[in-house]
């Protein structure tokens, strides 16, 4: 006979990981908007090599971020029993040894790294207040685990919306005052100390030090695994980033950093609110694979709804976007790789839900091995092809990569039951007869910001028309379960 308390468990957890996602996503949408309005100022504002030269130091950053990390936190949040003090001590503990050792050996090297890149006074500055902000970043863990636990994600949000809110509004009025690469020295140090103030309101938790043996052996059992795919991440990503600093020009390198930042925004807005969710929620409902396999599959439909007819509208309406816009054309060499960004894009929306459900389920070495081939994949294609093919070579093999990912599919379905072809085939059906109409209309409309509006606007209604003929009872459904969710009592 089944436990209805653990049913009523079951129950709670989906209604506040639904709730979750719902508030999350509006909540973040502000922000998301008012980060894409920062980012497009300052791309007006600063020069191509300005942002190759942040986008190649913010990857050193990112390298020393995922060796800062043994994946215990991951391993507190995937944790079936409740994390005791102990397990949070002994975290806290750990994560700062390494934090501040990394912190001791950049700062140490900072001027060979600058020195390396050809790096003014300026580049090292921010070099150094990046390697910095490494400590006040591993400061928020704890109290950011406890909240996740509860799965309390209005409140979660809450300090990164400030942390991006002081950065751009920094990082913009400094660039307008003509400060140059120092605006994103100040903006990298103001986000970090506002990001640590409002964590620790929201989520009190006294930092304590010690050391419990046997708790870090059963987390990195776990944690391990889990970092070593985020370390392979980091090889596949960030170190070629570094990498192509060296054999590319900055200019170049910011081309890259450009196309990525706008093809990925969707993934960034709607897939990371929802995996960010998804994972403590998908990890309390392991042990029933039924319901664990249709949140799986809402999960997916909701990525996929929304991030497919934001990737091909925004390929449809970049060009015309750069001819209407006053000092926008400096951007106009990386189309192709905004393309080509948007292909990895539409594949990672899939495989990144799939990879999540295995991490969530105790799964991480699966992962591993994918993440082993994609790392390798990456590197052994991308140097050939910017050789061939210059800095579009980059776009080529991140496509190339990423088509491989969708066999992550086979690996849920082998351990849970669930059904994702309609969440795949129908909104990527929908998203490209949505482009054809855009395209179309681009046509026979005047390259103005007028007319720009109006085409995403029409395009926006025929894809809501669209797939509403298509997925009708589906988004009733949907709708209805959001709504209860959201009024309900918890």
């Amino acid at each position: 006979m089944a436990d209805p308390d653990f049913e009523l468990d079951i129950e709670l957890i989906i209604k506040r990981a639904i709730s979750g996602v719902v508030t999350f996503t509006i909540r973040t949408f502000f922000l998301q908007i008012f980060t894409f309005f920062a980012t497009f100022i300052l791309t007006i504002l600063l020069e191509p090599q300005i942002f190759g030269i942040f986008f190649v130091v913010s990857a050193l950053l990112n390298f020393l971020v995922y060796f800062s990390d043994i994946g215990l936190a991951a391993a507190l949040i995937q944790k079936k029993e409740q994390p005791t003090q102990e397990d949070l001590k002994t975290t806290f503990t750990i994560q700062q040894v390494i934090i501040l050792t990394l912190v001791t050996l950049g700062l140490l090297f900072s001027s060979h790294i600058a020195k390396f890149y050809n790096l003014d006074p300026n580049g090292l500055l921010l070099l150094r207040v990046l390697i910095f902000s490494l400590i006040l970043s591993s400061l928020k863990t704890i109290p950011s685990i406890i909240l996740e636990r509860q799965l309390k994600f209005g409140r979660l949000v809450i300090p990164q919306i400030i942390e991006n809110i002081v950065f751009y509004t920094v990082a913009v009025t400094l660039a307008y005052l003509k400060f140059g690469i120092v605006a994103f020295t100040w903006a990298v140090m103001a986000r970090g100390v506002s990001g640590l103030i409002v964590i620790y309101i929201l989520s009190p938790w006294i930092p304590k030090l010690s050391f419990n043996k046997t708790v870090a052996k059963k987390l990195t059992s776990f944690g391990v695994p889990f970092q070593l795919n985020s370390i392979l991440a980091l090889l596949k990503d960030d170190l070629l980033t570094v990498f192509l600093g060296k054999i590319l020009s900055f200019t170049q390198v910011g081309y890259i950093g450009w196309a990525q930042k706008w093809a990925f925004i969707p993934l960034r807005f709607f897939m990371d609110n929802v995996n960010k969710i998804t994972f403590p929620a998908y990890s309390r409902m392991q042990a029933h694979p039924q319901k664990l396999g249709k949140a799986i599959e809402k999960s997916l439909f909701f990525v996929t709804y929304f991030v497919y007819p934001s990737v091909f509208g925004m390929a449809a309406i970049a060009p015309k976007v750069i001819e209407a816009i006053p000092k926008y054309s400096k951007w106009e060499p990386a189309l192709p790789l905004l393309y080509l960004f948007g292909v990895n894009a539409i594949f990672s929306a899939v495989s990144t839900t799939f990879t999540n459900a295995l991490f969530a389920t105790g799964r991480p070495k699966i992962v591993l091995n994918f993440m082993v081939f994609w790392a390798s994949a990456t590197w052994i294609l991308t140097y050939p092809l910017v050789s061939l093919y210059g800095y579009i070579g980059v776009g080529i093999a991140s496509a190339i990569v990423a088509a491989t990912s969708i066999t992550t599919i086979y690996f849920v379905k082998k351990e849970i039951p669930i059904s994702v072809g309609k969440s795949i085939i129908g909104p990527l059906g929908i998203s490209a007869v949505m482009f054809l109409v855009v395209k179309s209309l681009q046509n026979v409309l005047a390259s103005n910001p007028v007319s720009l509006m109006a085409t995403i606007l029409v395009g926006a209604l025929v894809y809501v028309v669209l797939s509403f003929s298509v997925f009708r009872k589906h988004l009733l459904e949907d709708a209805m379960i959001i709504i209860k969710s959201l009024f309900s009592k918890s």
